[in-house]
């Protein structure tokens, strides 16, 4: 997901590099997937913190809900970008929710 955010970051400036509002926009996307991509990276290595866990649950649950969006305003579900965005956090919210199962107290 990093990969993926600094990727976009740098298609953003190479393509709404001219149109400062559209550049905004979309660099603040690529920073809150960065964000996100963090914390799942920080949750890797804390698998017991339950807190953390809920959090990137959370987040990666609305990086769906965004992805989709996405797809649906440009009106191809099946675009590479969306189906990569998809994979990689339908990937990232299953070791998230797996990390809160093992992170219940008994």
């Amino acid at each position: 997901m990093i990969v993926a955010a600094l990727l976009h970051g740098y298609a953003c400036v190479k393509v709404y590099g001219a149109k400062p509002e559209l550049l905004l926009w979309s660099l603040t996307a690529g920073l809150a997937e960065l964000y996100l991509g963090g914390m799942n990276l920080v949750r890797a290595e804390r698998r017991h913190d339950l807190v953390l866990s809920r959090l990137c649950v959370a987040g990666n649950a609305a990086w769906i809900v965004v992805t989709l969006a996405f797809a649906a305003l440009i009106g191809h579900f099946f675009d590479v970008r969306v189906l990569i965005q998809l994979v990689i956090t339908l990937v990232l919210l299953g070791m998230s929710m797996r990390a809160r199962r093992r992170s219940r107290p008994m």
